[in-house]
């Protein structure tokens, strides 16, 4: 029985990973979560609520990662087949108030879990990252992988540190890197600031949305919903092996873009929402620049380098949200959680 060690496991897209994991494997599963920011241990009593029979498959840990492991907390942990290092930091409001604290804590939590992994030696080791590393793209433009880094905000910037020292401790200590790429995630559970539930809790109370953008120049996203994030992620680890680096070759680590199957600019997304939810939208144009300095319009991924390996999502975008609308309508609670 394989062991996999998840870090941010009370996060949106942690909860979903950890529920596809014990789906469709008989793996053991350390999760590990600080609850000090958006992890919240509702997301995992909900769902061992639904699933007693994974509490028996799960080790919770509580701890803060900008901190190391004491070697007696490493000894209980036993062997990790793999690591998924998921915690971080994420809101990119939050980021560009308070940068300094933010990209610290995003960078010793990096650091600490390159530092475990050399002591606990995993079979894969696979980075979480953003599209925002890459900056924006043109409307139409995709970046595949390995392209510039060009961070926007201290959130993306945070994140291409952690990049940055993977690949260096990969180079360095043959961690056995694969860095992977997510674009907008989107799920039950997710917590209420996001675009997705926003547009939800506005449509569902007769509320107007905002809208980034002018006419005829609406910002755009791609969104895949966290059980199919998940997917990939199992997928890499059954089917990829890392490569190590080879002394005095210019070699790169395993990289890949997680991408989801729709594209969609902000006011189709809520027109989306609206219309599964039966409901009129009522909405307005802002000018994302007059209140977040650092507005990427567009971001944008090129996935085909996952699906030639064969890896595609198994639910499409349309079906997953109307899952997420018609679950958030039944939960109305969690449209509120932040």
């Amino acid at each position: 029985m394989k062991t996999l060690l998840l870090t941010g496991i009370g996060g949106s897209i942690g909860i979903h990973t950890f529920c596809h994991i014990c789906h469709n494997t008989d793996w053991r599963v350390i999760g590990i979560d600080s609850f000090r920011h958006k992890g919240l241990t509702d997301r995992i009593t909900t769902v061992l609520a639904d699933h007693p029979d994974w509490r028996e498959r799960l080790t919770m840990v509580t701890h803060d990662l900008t901190a190391p492991f004491s070697p007696m907390a490493i000894e209980k942990m036993g062997r990790i087949d793999y690591i998924i290092s998921m915690a971080a930091l994420s809101d990119v409001q939050a980021s560009i108030d308070h940068p300094v604290p933010f990209v610290r804590n995003n960078v010793d939590i990096a650091l600490t879990m390159l530092e475990l992994a050399r002591v606990l030696k995993p079979e894969a080791f696979i980075q979480i990252s953003t599209d925002e590393t890459y900056g924006p793209a043109t409307h139409d433009g995709q970046h595949p992988e390995w392209s510039p880094i060009l961070p926007s905000n201290p959130y993306s910037g945070s994140k291409a540190a952690q990049e940055a020292l993977c690949t260096a401790w990969w180079r360095t200590y043959n961690v056995p890197l694969i860095t992977v790429n997510l674009m907008n995630n989107f799920g039950e559970m997710q917590q209420g600031g996001k675009f997705p539930v926003m547009v939800q809790r506005a449509v569902m109370a007769g509320d107007t949305v905002k809208i980034h953008g002018r006419p005829n120049d609406i910002g755009t996203r791609f969104y895949i919903h966290s059980r199919n994030s998940a997917d990939a992620l199992l997928w890499l680890l059954r089917n990829v092996t890392p490569n190590l680096h080879e002394e005095g070759q210019l070699d790169r680590p395993a990289r890949f873009n997680i991408v989801g199957d729709a594209q969609l600019d902000n006011l189709e997304l809520a027109q989306v929402i609206a219309g599964m939810l039966g409901k009129p939208l009522k909405w307005e144009f802002v000018g994302a620049s007059d209140s977040r300095p650092g507005h990427d319009q567009h971001y944008g991924l090129d996935g085909s380098k996952l699906r030639e390996l064969g890896w595609e999502a198994p639910v499409s975008f349309d079906d997953s949200m109307a899952e997420v609308i018609k679950w958030q309508t039944e939960n109305p609670g969690w449209l509120n959680v932040e």
